[in-house]
């Protein structure tokens, strides 16, 4: 008899984003003609082609491979030296992190939930609520929580209330917790986190000897030059904090798929002994085990992200999305909606209107103005009350829809 893992039995229905798959298919299905005009601002999918610089890079890399004299094979599970080095260079000047503390990877939402692999039971485990759907349901599949309530919240992990009053950033847990997800800029609220409340969270840390899993997937959009970029500007930080970064949002790379890990060298966790263990050499032990790296095409047109065109080809993608942010963040206000995020992000979160609930939402914009959203609480229990809209899209795309939105509501 082949036994299953029955963790995975504890997961709901369905993803968050396979279900708004599903349900936007049935209604496609049931009105072809109305959804010749659907636009899809759910997903935080890009739009926008790939810079040039990286489809020449990439080119070039492919071309290389057509010689025996520049043909790679098997790379370096840890990433390519030239990828690392220039990352550190570029994206970590003056933060004290070294190339050979860089693992590059196929993307943030691998990481994180790979970076469980790592980590015993018995850890006490604290998510922000509303959270990125992955957080929660990796620790789901890996045993770390019990049955879901009614609610959908998880026994065993602890939740941290993300709302309009404290900004969508938590304070501080009153009890000790050892794993800390954190993300900021934020999915799915749009929120950024100031430096003093960062240095918050660095404190507990150290003092609880927790780790910070610090998901900085969205940094390349902050605008405000007092937000943190990096959990590694704060004082301490090196001492308990993973960071997770990616290409997809700020070059474009959801389909081409490539991230990358920072972890310290003196980042320890402890063994059932107490006894300290490197976190970053287990983190390389696990992916020269279970990870063959990122293909050399991809990691060269991520290597051209950092020069010099293609910094400026990334900054005109960020103005565009930033751009559909602040048309979007306008059209709710208008409105006369409550609105955050959109600012250092490329989300705009939005308070639904009074009596409606977020799947209401969902199906009122889906079904009378051929717009897909996120419905808020598909992150959680505290995301009720609000739907997501993505910036991802084009500048005719999103002006549509603030068209609508001021027509539907």
């Amino acid at each position: 008899m082949a036994r299953i893992n029955d963790h995975f039995l504890k997961l709901k229905a369905g993803y968050l984003f396979p279900e708004i798959g599903r349900r936007v298919s049935a209604y496609t299905e049931a009105n072809s003609e109305k959804a010749a005009k659907l636009i899809r601002c759910g997903i935080g999918d890009v739009t926008e082609p790939l810079p040039q610089a990286v489809r020449d890079a990439m080119k070039a890399a492919v071309d290389a491979q057509g010689h025996r004299e520049t043909f790679k094979g098997y790379g370096p599970e840890q990433g390519y030296a030239f990828l690392r080095e220039t990352v550190a260079k570029e994206a970590y000047a003056d933060l004290g992190i070294t190339a050979d503390e860089i693992f590059i990877s196929d993307g943030s939402k691998c990481d994180t939930g790979n970076m469980l692999d790592i980590f015993g039971p018995g850890n006490k485990i604290a998510i922000t609520d509303p959270v990125y759907p992955v957080y929660v349901d990796t620790n789901v599949m890996i045993g770390n929580t019990g049955e879901a309530d009614e609610n959908g919240a998880y026994e065993g992990l602890v939740y941290l209330p993300c709302n309009k009053e404290n900004q969508f950033v938590p304070a501080i847990p009153e009890e000790k917790v050892d794993l800390i997800y954190l993300c900021y800029p934020n999915n799915p609220t749009g929120a950024s986190a100031t430096r003093a409340q960062l240095e918050a969270w660095v404190a507990y840390a150290r003092k609880n000897k927790a780790i910070i899993l610090y998901d900085a997937a969205y940094e390349a959009f902050v605008q405000d030059p007092e937000v943190p970029r990096s959990i590694f500007e704060i004082e301490g930080a090196h001492d308990c904090a993973v960071e997770f970064r990616s290409f997809s949002k700020n070059g474009g790379f959801t389909g081409i798929r490539c991230g990358y890990v920072v972890i310290p060298k003196g980042l320890v966790g402890y063994d059932a002994q107490g006894g300290e263990v490197s976190i970053h050499s287990l983190w390389s032990r696990r992916t020269s085990t279970k990870f063959n790296g990122a293909s050399y095409p991809v990691q060269k047109g991520a290597e051209a992200i950092f020069s010099p065109e293609g910094k400026a080809q990334v900054a005109a993608l960020i103005e565009h999305y930033m751009g559909n942010a602040k048309l979007l963040r306008q059209a709710c206000k208008d409105l006369g909606l409550a609105v955050f995020g959109g600012v250092n992000a490329p989300y705009v979160w939005v308070e639904c209107p009074e009596g409606i609930d977020s799947w209401g939402m969902f199906d009122k914009m889906l079904e009378e103005a051929q717009v897909v959203i996120t419905p808020g609480s598909g992150f959680g229990a505290a995301g009720e009350g609000y739907f997501r809209i993505s910036a991802f899209n084009s500048r005719e795309n999103v002006e549509e829809v603030c068209r609508r939105l001021k027509a539907l509501l």
